[in-house]
């Protein structure tokens, strides 16, 4: 028995291996992850098979991406803030299950204005999930291992997103588009009673706003067996709390300019990846490959981004998310830009598997330097809010996107131009470390407690 007055549930959490209970944790939360990446990604698989049964041309693809990705925008600024009040768990079973249920409604869509509007609500389903899901993948995460779990939970989007690639291929000659919405509704209905019989609340959550001592008693004992308190244990958080809307305390403590910067990390990585995620397929199909390639080749894009999501964590905790995100993303603009000179199938392939390594790789450790950076009363308006700031960019993208095709760039400046926003969020980053000072910057994922 160990007895102790006051408990520091952080530091105690610092302190432990990573074992089973974490571990399911980050499982559930890749889950979630996973359905969400493949539901919100997979309209642009779909956007040749909708503009051909329904005569959508690429103003009306336009307009479907772009009010899906408004309703990501507008649910990760909202739920943000709500989980940072009323607890991770429930906003994450809530907007799975809704979006699940506007994707099965999404099927029986019979027009581009329909289909826009199924979009719109499922993407406040979407937004809401994954803010939160790394803000609770990274409060049961030991500091020192704390990149390497939410990189490896994130990984989840893009593994999400190429396998609605890979499935699409053989769906489609079969079931049409309707059948990937149907698939796309059913499995986070399934999903959603799990999440909520096995995932806990943020024990951080908890601790902050009190009252759930025998809550919090519990976690720690799933946590290592070991860590059992007396019922006068007084658990605390030795962080910042303070009164107020959340939002205004991303700016308050020396945090206005890195959370300036890592707004414009976010908005310019999503740029890259909706406008290639929604119009890769496109593109290449237009340009000579047969569709089903075209495809492949987009899942190959989001393929990079999950090997890279799953290397980037371990080098962020040892190296430090700033030097590994500079490079990272400056790995993205220049593969962007060399995709543009490819013309064989194989080069191809090679270039989009890593334009995906750099560009999501990048945005998957800019999450979780957003997990780490904010404290834990608002951690998920912080990750929420660069989130829903990064869709507004996710907006941009595929806009952008429709615009330079109806123009008819040539595809040489067509990838140099999208090359553009993954080199100006290696920029961003390398700025937002000189703003720390060397400790800080050491020690916000991993280098200084490595």
């Amino acid at each position: 028995m160990t007895t102790a007055a006051t408990v520091n549930v952080p530091d105690l959490i610092d302190q432990q291996k990573v074992g089973p209970f974490q571990i399911r944790i980050l499982v559930l939360c890749a889950m979630a992850a996973t359905l969400d990446g493949f539901a919100a990604q997979m309209i642009g698989y779909l956007a040749p098979s909708l503009a051909r049964d329904m005569h959508l041309g690429p103003a009306a693809l336009t307009r479907i991406f772009a009010w899906g990705l408004v309703g990501l925008m507008l649910g990760a600024l909202f739920f943000g803030p709500v989980a940072d009040r009323f607890g991770r768990k429930p906003v994450i079973v809530a907007c799975t299950l809704f979006y699940g249920l506007i994707c099965l409604a999404t099927a029986k869509a019979d027009s581009g204005a329909s289909l826009a509007i199924f979009r719109f609500l499922a993407g406040l389903g979407f937004g809401g999930v994954m803010p939160n899901a790394i803000a609770l993948t990274a409060e049961y995460a030991p500091h020192r291992r704390r990149g390497t779990m939410v990189t490896i939970m994130f990984c989840g989007f893009p593994i999400g997103a190429s396998i609605a690639g890979f499935v699409t291929v053989p769906i489609l000659p079969v079931f049409g588009w309707r059948g990937v919405f149907i698939l796309a509704g059913v499995m986070p209905l399934l999903l959603a009673p799990v999440l909520a019989l096995l995932l806990p609340e943020s024990i951080r959550h908890l601790v902050i706003h009190g009252k759930e001592n025998e809550r919090v008693r519990h976690l720690l004992a799933r946590i290592n067996s070991q860590l059992v308190f007396g019922r006068d244990a007084n658990f605390v958080v030795h962080e910042e709390r303070s009164p107020g809307i959340p939002v205004v305390h991303l700016f308050l403590q020396g945090r206005a300019v890195p959370t300036i910067l890592l707004w414009i990390v976010f908005f310019m990585s999503l740029i890259d990846i909706y406008l290639l995620t929604s119009w890769l397929p496109t593109v290449f199909h237009n340009a000579g490959i047969t569709l089903s390639l075209a495809v492949i080749a987009t899942a190959v894009f989001q393929g990079g981004g999950v090997v890279a999501s799953l290397a980037l964590g371990s080098f962020v905790d040892r190296f430090g998310a700033y030097r590994v995100l500079t490079f990272i993303y400056f790995l993205g603009a220049a593969s962007v830009a060399v995709l543009g000179y490819s013309h064989s199938v194989a080069s191809i392939m090679v270039c989009t598997f890593f334009a995906g390594a750099g560009v999501i790789g990048g945005q998957t450790g800019a999450n979780a330097l957003a997990a780490s950076f904010y404290p834990t009363y608002i951690r998920s308006t912080g990750v929420g809010w660069a989130l829903g700031i990064g869709r507004i960019g996710s907006i941009v993208g595929p806009v952008f996107g429709g615009i330079m095709l109806s123009l008819h760039w040539p595809l040489t400046n067509v990838f140099m131009a999208a090359a553009i926003p993954s080199l100006i969020g290696s920029g961003a980053i390398f700025l937002m470390g000189r703003t720390q000072n060397p400790v800080n910057a050491n020690d916000v994922l991993g280098v200084a407690t490595s």
